[in-house]
């Protein structure tokens, strides 16, 4: 099919001076973003790696994009680190993506140079890499494996994926088929791009000709300066940012596309939201790492259809199937199957080496989501299979308490647990951030939930902790919730 970066020596010739990047101190047209990503391929192609994997451990800007593009067209593998992680964390991924070079800042190398191989400096490589002919390059094979990401890890063990070059380039199909965009638009990326939702914005937007305007961090006051200045067109954000962009309360009236994924938008969100733009479109997707985009909402369809995560994206198939693996009936709940080009090539193993599969014998997989397909081909999410809870024998899916629970006008925000319990083998446990006591969210509770999903425990945050891509870090969580119950 292609190369992530196949598109970029187009735009160098049609719209050479037309900027690709623009980030807070730097910006790149599309004739120099072209040149430096042939120079960062030849400089790759000079070190004459045999296992060509680079790791990136830098923050947002252009050098991330750069050598995460320039490995792609180099044949190489990009394995994007956290900044956030500490050594130990690092150490697992290092081990598990096996890079032959790390890259990131001065001030990380002197941090974990005792403890983490191949290290390099970027500012020396920066010097280095425009030295390298920005013309001339070596053709890569097709289809190689371009990209090594990690599951959140609801267990607290993440593991590495692999995906290829063709996944990606079929999915910028889902760009303009279901989200309508081309290269007239300029996208916001609010995010890290350890996310890999705010780095595939990032990339896709490049193949497609539009203007990349990233954030080095997230902030909803420059978020909103970005997007008043530079006529942005769309937004690639996560739910939590949309909450903090709601409490600046600055109107936007010019149309604007918001793509959202990582977790569910609450109804209450999207209705204050349109305060703030009035003249937008939503777009929520529901995906997976490893499956990528599986069905994709409008908020056009969304006001008839309000709990669904929508209908199959462009090229996706998806089937609802019960334990004995039969296909389930319309509104039947059953494990979510998924079959497209955009699935993982698979997962690492322990040592790093082997790839293996997940996807059956005619290509479907799934991460033990459970759903429901409606009569008009809707998807409905019932919770994760990791996430149930097991009370006394009965089958109980957190996402469907916590749905009630985010109605709560005082609650900001929730995540429903399961605790270990000697009699129920678990039991239902609340944690809320928010304004609000135990009862009156016990009786709220009871109107709308079957007494035995009401939670028996309730906790109160300031602050959730979350996922690098995120989400709400339940398997911390639920550590922490454990140790309160103990120690008590």
């Amino acid at each position: 099919m292609g190369n992530i970066t196949e598109s970029y020596k187009t735009f160098a010739k049609s719209s050479p001076n037309k900027i690709a990047i623009r980030t807070n101190h730097q910006q790149i047209s599309y004739q120099k973003w072209y040149e430096l990503i042939n120079q960062t391929a030849n400089w790759l192609h000079s070190l004459h790696s045999e296992n060509k994997t680079i790791g990136i451990l830098l923050p947002n800007g252009i050098p991330f994009l750069q050598l995460f593009a320039g490995a792609s067209k180099a044949g190489w593998i990009a394995v994007p680190y956290d900044m956030k992680w500490n050594i130990t964390e690092l150490e697992k991924k290092v081990q598990l993506s096996n890079p032959s070079i790390i890259v990131t800042t001065r001030e990380i190398f002197s941090q974990i140079k005792k403890r983490i191989p191949n290290v390099m400096i970027l500012d020396d490589l920066l010097q280095e890499i425009p030295q390298f002919d920005s013309t001339t390059l070596r053709k890569a094979e097709a289809n190689l494996p371009f990209y090594i990401g990690f599951t959140s890890g609801t267990t607290g063990n993440p593991k590495a994926f692999v995906r290829s070059q063709d996944s990606w380039v079929a999915s910028f199909d889902c760009n303009r088929f279901d989200f309508g965009l081309d290269e007239s638009d300029h996208v916001l990326i609010c995010g890290a791009l350890i996310h890999s939702h705010f780095l595939y914005g990032a990339i896709s937007t490049l193949y497609l000709g539009g203007t990349v305007f990233l954030l080095e961090k997230f902030s909803p006051i420059e978020g909103l300066a970005w997007i008043h200045s530079f006529r942005i067109t769309t937004i690639y954000v996560v739910p939590t940012m949309l909450e903090a962009f709601l409490k600046e309360g600055n109107q936007m009236d010019r149309a604007i596309k918001i793509i959202s994924s990582g977790a569910k938008w609450s109804e209450k969100s999207k209705l204050n939201i349109r305060n703030i733009f009035p003249n937008m479109a939503m777009y929520e997707f529901y995906g997976a790492s490893e499956l990528s985009f599986i069905t994709v909402l409008s908020d056009k369809k969304g006001i008839q259809k309000a709990t669904t995560v929508g209908k199959p994206c462009y090229g996706v198939e998806v089937q609802i199937r019960q334990p004995n693996q039969e296909l389930a009936k319309p509104n039947e709940t059953g494990k979510i199957y998924v079959r497209s080009k955009l699935v993982i090539d698979g997962y690492f193993d322990q040592d790093g080496r082997t790839i293996y599969s997940f996807q059956d014998d005619e290509g479907w997989a799934t991460v033990h989501d459970m759903g429901y397909l409606d009569e008009d081909g809707f998807l409905y999410i019932v919770g994760r299979e990791n996430n149930m809870i097991l009370y006394g024998g009965i089958n109980i899916f957190p996402e469907e308490i916590e749905k009630v629970i985010s109605l709560h006008p005082n609650v900001e925000e929730v995540a429903v647990i399961g605790l270990s319990d000697l009699y129920w083998g678990q039991i239902v446990a609340a944690v809320v951030k928010g304004k609000c006591n135990p009862l009156e969210l016990k009786r709220f509770c009871k109107t709308h939930l079957s007494s035995y999903k009401i939670p028996r425990k309730w906790f109160f945050l300031s602050e959730m902790p979350y996922t690098t891509s995120g989400k709400i870090a339940r398997a911390e969580l639920i550590k922490r919730m454990e140790s309160k119950v103990t120690n008590h």
